[in-house]
């Protein structure tokens, strides 16, 4: 019997331990240079050597940042010990990217008016929860029917960055018009099962062990699609989650509209969303819980951009009495 491609095997080794199509198309895209950097070499004849020297050219010519690269490495070490089945123990030796760090980008509570102010409908409503609950977007886009908690007013965040688990806070003014929404989207279900569909992806052990759940109205998305789709795994037509790209593309287009001079993203409405709470008095452990950060030292990125100066520290002079005033230092220049 013919072995399978090298592609189908990494494919298969993916698709057996569960990880997301996202993860699955990242590390084939990232396999795929490897193997053409090296002139269309199969991996199992080549090792550290090769390996560090791809890495190292990322680094050092492609000058990409320490994610990419840590994409990069991801895939190859997944790549030969879970399909070639070789260990790499020499990780020491690889040239790594420098992770830069950047201070946010953040719009003021007046520019986040505007921008909201700009946007219409569905795009609206989820750049309104964006900056209101600080879920990255795509912890937006996957929610699911019975993560929003109307009574306790809260949202739970399933199988955030790291796998984790969390809850955030649901806005007092987005529980009206999220429960129309509801509403609607409801209807739209019921359609879709009348239709014969109506059945979502769910992640495949709660689809082994609840197999009729995918067509449970309180696992439906929050936001679903406009349109039915097939599912590029098992071809089963389904309506996915809002296209994520609609959504960057609409914020965007909103912020130029308005003449923003900053670059403004979906991610620019998380950063807006802890800096406010940090400005407003909140604690930063518990911005840290709301954003998911496994380490403090991750939001603390925020006090740097306060409008109480260099990491949101007050001076020591501003505290004197009386308070300042003109100079009286008798110096003219």
């Amino acid at each position: 019997m013919e072995q399978p491609r090298l592609l189908d095997q990494v494919r298969d080794a993916i698709r057996v331990r569960h990880y997301s199509l996202r993860t699955e198309v990242t590390y084939l895209q990232w396999i795929k240079r490897f193997i053409l950097f090296h002139n269309k070499r199969h991996p199992r004849d080549m090792g550290e050597k090769e390996i560090t020297a791809f890495l190292a050219y990322l680094a050092v010519n492609k000058n990409v940042a320490a994610s990419t690269q840590n994409q990069a490495l991801a895939a190859t070490l997944f790549l030969y010990k879970e399909v070639l089945g070789r260990e790499l123990d020499w990780m020491d030796n690889i040239t790594r990217a420098k992770r830069s760090v950047h201070v946010p980008e953040v719009l003021s509570p007046e520019q986040v008016r505007r921008l909201l102010g700009q946007l219409e409908g569905i795009y609206q409503l989820v750049a309104r929860l964006l900056y209101g609950t600080g879920m990255r977007l795509m912890e937006a886009l996957q929610l699911r029917v019975q993560d929003v908690d109307f009574h306790y007013r809260q949202i739970t965040v399933r199988n955030g960055k790291g796998n984790k688990d969390r809850v955030t806070v649901l806005p007092d003014s987005l529980i009206q018009p999220l429960k129309t929404h509801l509403a609607r989207m409801r209807e739209l279900h019921k359609k879709d099962l009348a239709e014969g569909f109506g059945s979502v992806y769910l992640p495949h052990a709660l689809a082994e062990k609840y197999p009729n759940a995918g067509r449970e109205w309180p696992w439906q998305y929050v936001f679903p699609a406009p349109t039915r789709s097939a599912d590029p795994v098992s071809g089963e037509i389904r309506r996915h989650h809002l296209y994520e790209q609609n959504v960057q593309r609409a914020i965007k287009q909103a912020a130029s509209d308005l003449g923003f001079p900053t670059r403004v993203r979906t991610h620019t409405l998380r950063h807006s969303f802890a800096t406010h709470l940090l400005e407003s008095g909140q604690d930063i452990r518990t911005v840290q819980e709301l954003l998911g950060h496994s380490d403090v030292k991750t939001t603390m990125i925020y006090t740097h951009v306060l409008q109480r100066g260099g990491r949101g520290v007050r001076s020591p002079l501003d505290r004197m009495e009386p308070e300042a005033g003109p100079d009286r230092s008798g110096s003219t220049g």
